[in-house]
């Protein structure tokens, strides 16, 4: 995932990259209090966090290094036309923040639901406990490899930028996530998500902008791409199955946790449209950023031959410590960190909510009372062993891992994400509809993923979402929904003040549990 770039660190550079994990660390400790309330308060901030932070961390949390490595490569090797893998993720979650979003936050909120397992069990009232369990291991099989995954992106950044050994950097990532992810939860995640969007909008911007006057302006930076390779310029030089696959991408958005949990933590759901527009703004702008990067390196490095390892996805960090100061330098390799650390930290979070709230509150101890002490000790137990749980994998089957995380944002998209959208807008959705829907979603998606012939056709989260889709209406037609269906879209449409009283019943609920000492 990250390029085998070797530049000399100054103490500078070291100086700022430190001074930005002490300040990620330092918020973990801030947050620490608040996350001791309660696993509400651990996993979903209260369900009151302002719209800014939702806004930012919703963006930031999907997005990971794939955007400043991937996506800056992609553009280097192919030019404009990369754009459309911006295109489809923007627009489907704008479309999110503005209908998705607000029936999920007002339902949730209603019900006291803290994660996506415990809104399904209560939409389609799962009294014993199935489907949350294949709810459960579908996210724990993905959330995991991701995890993995992420970890060893931190150790090889780690090696890239400043030559240690990649366990090494991969021990000093999961160090630095583990402390502030179980010692702040989710509000030391979404601060820090803000800080990690803001330092990577800055460099995605500033980068590109000194490379270009250093070359002699934008003028002459199109000509040399024009000279290298007409197609270089044109958003349309692809075909139409790339251009089916990349607005694909966004697909995805409606099916992945660690997004998701981000709607429902909002105060008020109202505040989802000024969200809306934030998120949108900063998806774009992070978005072009990394296709300015990614062009004007072509023009700075016209052969690939020029980057160290001829790898495009090393552009990044090279570009940087070839053109930039050593300050902004050190700033860069922390924006590289800060995308990784903010899709390891939520996605960590998710795979914790599943064991200590899915499985252990609501399924192994449901008939106990268990106190709000004990429920975070747990959370915060169960954050370090899937930390462990990654490690263990990333050093036994690093291959395994990358090619579970090209299947994690597909698998997750495809199985939960047409089956959460029927849930909120189709009465008619039935339980066993969203279990086969579940099932058939993950299934297509590694068998299409496996089956070269196929995944060279399409990318496999388009078939599977929509045959997920299709599952689970047609296995619906044949049961019957619960009782309360018609009652729970009410709420979710926000009818008859359903909004208004989804917040007072909610933190009601919450001073009465306080109260009892009991969560």
């Amino acid at each position: 995932m990250t390029g085998s770039v070797e530049i000399e660190v100054s103490g500078w550079a070291l100086g700022a990259f430190v001074g930005y994990l002490g300040l990620v660390v330092g918020i973990g400790v801030w947050a620490a209090r608040f996350s001791s309330g309660g696993t509400g308060e651990f996993f979903i901030g209260g369900r009151s966090m302002g719209r800014f932070v939702v806004a930012l961390s919703a963006v930031v949390s999907g997005r990971s290094a794939w955007l400043l490595l991937g996506v800056t490569g992609m553009a280097y090797v192919r030019g404009a036309s990369s754009v459309w893998a911006l295109v489809g993720y923007i627009l489907v979650e704008l479309v999110l923040f503005l209908t998705y979003a607000r029936r999920l936050r007002r339902f949730t909120g209603k019900h006291g639901c803290i994660t996506l397992p415990d809104f399904f069990a209560a939409r389609f009232e799962d009294r014993d406990g199935r489907l949350r369990v294949l709810l459960i291991a579908v996210i724990l099989i993905f959330m995991v490899a991701y995890v993995s995954s992420q970890l060893l992106a931190g150790g090889k950044a780690f090696s890239s930028g400043f030559g240690l050994d990649p366990t090494l950097g991969l021990l000093i990532t999961a160090g630095i996530v583990l402390v502030y992810t179980a010692l702040g939860g989710f509000l030391a995640v979404s601060v820090t998500d803000c800080v990690q969007a803001i330092i990577m909008l800055s460099m995605l911007v500033v980068l590109p902008v000194i490379v270009v006057m250093d070359l002699g302006g934008a003028g002459y930076s199109m000509e040399v791409l024009r000279a290298l390779d007409p197609s270089m310029l044109d958003p349309f030089a692809l075909g139409m199955g790339a251009l089916v696959g990349f607005l694909g991408i966004g697909l995805g958005s409606p099916g992945n946790p660690h997004i998701v949990m981000r709607y429902m933590s909002i105060r008020d759901p109202e505040q989802l449209k000024w969200a809306a527009a934030v998120g949108t703004a900063w998806n774009v702008l992070l978005g072009l950023g990394a296709l300015a990067v990614g062009l004007i390196g072509r023009a700075a490095y016209p052969e690939i031959e020029m980057l160290p390892g001829s790898d495009a996805e090393g552009l990044f960090p090279f570009m940087a410590g070839a053109y930039l100061p050593d300050v902004l330098y050190g700033l860069v390799l922390a924006s590289i960190f800060a995308a990784i650390m903010s899709t390891a930290d939520s996605q960590l979070l998710v795979g914790a909510s599943s064991v200590s709230r899915d499985l252990y509150e609501k399924l192994i101890a449901k008939d106990r009372s268990i106190s709000r002490g004990h429920m975070v000790l747990l959370s915060r137990l169960v954050v370090v062993i899937l930390i462990a749980a990654a490690l263990v994998l990333s050093q036994v089957a690093e291959g395994l891992i990358f090619a579970l995380v090209l299947l994690a944002w597909a698998g997750l998209g495809a199985a939960l994400g047409p089956t959460t959208i029927l849930a909120l807008y189709w009465r008619g959705t039935t339980r066993a509809g969203i279990a086969a829907g579940v099932v058939t979603g993950t299934v297509v998606t590694v068998l299409w993923y496996f089956t070269p012939a196929l995944k060279g056709a399409i990318y496999e989260l388009i078939p599977a979402f929509f045959a997920s889709m299709i599952a689970t209406f047609v296995v619906s037609l044949f049961g019957r929904p619960p009782a309360g269906a018609r009652d729970m879209m009410e709420v979710m449409k926000g009818e008859e003040g359903a909004c208004i009283a989804s917040s007072v019943q909610g933190e009601e609920r919450r001073r009465q549990q306080r109260a009892e000492g009991v969560r």
